[in-house]
Order: C-alpha cells, then structure tokens, then sequence
C-alpha cells in the first residue's frame, strides 16, 4: 500500500456493501495467517470497511461466507487476466527475490546445476575428524580439491585437523582452483566414500593423545624433554607451550626445594605471585611464606587479605607466567624441578 494513499479506501470497497462482504469472506477463508498479513498492508479506514463486511455476514446466515466467496472467485475467472502479462510480472518478481540465474533455470526449464557439495554427497557432511584422517593419505592436489568444494568454515575445520607439514602444500593448491568436473567430483566422492565406511564400520576410536604425550613427557628426564620440546616448538611453537604449561603446573612448586624455591622468587613479580596465589592451595601459600621473610610475608598476607573478587583467567594467566619462569630456570640448571614419578633419597 503505498504512502500516498493512507487516506484512500480500496476503490472495490463499499461502506457496508457488497465488496466489503466479499473482502472479508475471502479473508475468512484464507485463515488467521494470510489474513493477518494483508491486514498489514491496509490502511485503517480499509479495516473498519471491512469489519463492516464481516458483521453484514454475520446477519446474513451460514450461506453467506460460501456465496461471497463464489462471487470473489467468478468475477476473478472474468478478469482475463493475459497469460504472457502474467509470465512476465512472475518473472519480474522471481528475479528480485532468486536472481536471474534461478529464474531462468526454474522457468526456462533447464536442467539443475548442483553445487560442488551435491557431488561430494557424504564426503561433504562427513565428520570434519574422520574426514582429515582419511584426506592426510591422499595427495595435496585431492586434499585442496575436496577443500575447496565444502563451505569455508568446513573445510577449515577439516584443514585444522590435517598434519601441519601438509597445510602449507594443500593452502597454496586451493588458491589456484578455479572450476572443477562434476566427473571429478564423483570419482572423489565414490574413493572417500568407501574409505569413509571403511573407518566406521572398524570402529574408529577417539583418543586423548595430548594427555598421553604429556605423561610420557613426565617420565622423561629433563634433559630429553627440552630436547623433545625445543624439536616439537621449531614446527608448532603453540604446540610446545601448551605442553610446557601444562608438563609443569603452578601447583608444582610445592615439590621444589625451599632453596630453590627463594632462588625463583628473584626471579618473580610479586604482584603477580600474589593474584596466582588468590587460586593457589593452602600448601601451596605456606610454601611461599615460610621462605621469604617476615616482613614479606606478612605484606603478602595483608595483600591477599585486601584484595577483591579477581577473574579466574586472570589467575590462571598469572599461574602460567610463573610456571613458565620456573621450567626456564630450571632448563638452566638453575634450580632443579621434582616430578611425582621422581624418587627422593
């Protein structure tokens, strides 16, 4: 309804008359949600117009509403509304909301493109984990193909799971893909599929290889642990940080020696021992007291007593921190850190 007319009733509607009556008979029969939405186009004035024609059927008995709307209809099929008119208003419509491509396809009646994600059928929804297992055996050129044709975010949790040595290979073979065969697709499809069914029905097996390769880690010297970590960090340095965090805790300093221990605090911010503290065990707290001095000691309980509520994430940043320093000194010699597993005479 345009702006203009706000003040304007529908030339078709009468006070109270027949048009009226048949606007609300159509209305009735279209339902509460079509009527609803055309009541949205109306300006008020074509609403009360017809409210009028609603109570006229009322009084008019049951046979009202089916004649009104037999009326509405005969005098529609006498409109000859022109079948090329038509076509062409449809066609106008469609292409605002679909586009041209779809338009012509759907009413030119030519034979569906499918999308890349179509071809790869199973392969394109399978699980991103299982995906990359069976993509890590194929060559970087097929990798970089069936990438391309998933939805970007798909195809980086795909990428996010495949061996980093082959990331770089497979990122610079995707950008230069810029059409593909739907044969080719099929062919991939039918290859992956199979090992994909493969993987399921043996029963594939979720593991926590991190947490094994922590606990290794742990039994090792320290000696083969900076060297195992020095190697992993020269091809994943988030990776050797993680495992160095979490190799050696904040908790962790309960088991060094009270002389090492004084060694590191040179070493540390006080501030920020004070908020890892605000998380740290009882133990833990007692540790640091008894070796620093009184006076020390009793500003870091003043502290800790003073301060606030502190952000989780902002104790465990300050833990790591600390731990971080602690693995430091200790990769060099300057104080010695105690596993669990290590035996103390």
């Amino acid at each position: 309804m345009a702006e203009g007319k706000k003040d304007e009733a529908l030339p078709w509607l009468e006070k109270g008359g027949p048009g009226a009556e048949r606007v609300a008979a159509l209305l009735m029969g279209l339902g509460a949600e079509a009527a609803t939405a055309l009541f949205q186009q109306m300006t008020e004035m074509e609403v009360r117009q017809i409210a009028l024609g609603a109570k006229a059927l009322k009084r008019m008995g049951t046979k009202a509403i089916p004649d009104s709307l037999k009326t509405f209809c005969d005098s529609m099929m006498q409109a000859g509304v022109d079948a090329l008119g038509g076509d062409a208003m449809l066609r106008k419509m469609a292409t605002e909301l679909l586009g041209p491509d779809t338009v012509k396809r759907t009413f030119d009646a030519q034979p569906p493109t499918h999308q890349p994600e179509e071809l790869l059928g199973v392969v394109a929804t399978a699980d991103p984990e299982s995906l990359a297992m069976i993509l890590a055996r194929e060559q970087p050129q097929t990798i970089a193909l069936v990438l391309s044709s998933l939805t970007a975010e798909r195809a980086a949790l795909v990428m996010d799971r495949l061996p980093l040595a082959m990331r770089p290979q497979v990122v610079r073979r995707m950008a230069v893909v810029e059409a593909v065969s739907p044969e080719v697709l099929r062919e991939v499809r039918t290859a992956l599929a199979s090992e994909l069914n493969s993987l399921v029905a043996e029963g594939m097996r979720r593991v926590d290889g991190r947490i094994a390769a922590l606990e290794i880690l742990r039994r090792s010297p320290a000696t083969q642990q900076t060297e195992i970590l020095a190697s992993i960090e020269r091809d994943d340095p988030n990776l050797a940080n993680e495992l160095r965090s979490k190799l050696f805790t904040f908790e962790d300093l309960t088991r060094l020696s009270d002389r090492d221990l004084q060694s590191l605090m040179k070493d540390l911010d006080m501030k920020q021992v004070t908020v890892a503290l605000k998380g740290g065990s009882p133990e833990l707290r007692e540790k640091f007291l008894k070796n620093m001095s009184s006076r020390a000691g009793e500003l870091l309980q003043d502290d800790l007593t003073a301060m606030g509520p502190v952000k989780l994430s902002e104790v465990e940043g300050a833990q790591a921190e600390i731990a971080k320093v602690a693995i430091e000194a200790a990769e060099k010699g300057r104080i010695t850190i105690v596993r669990p597993t290590d035996k103390m005479l």
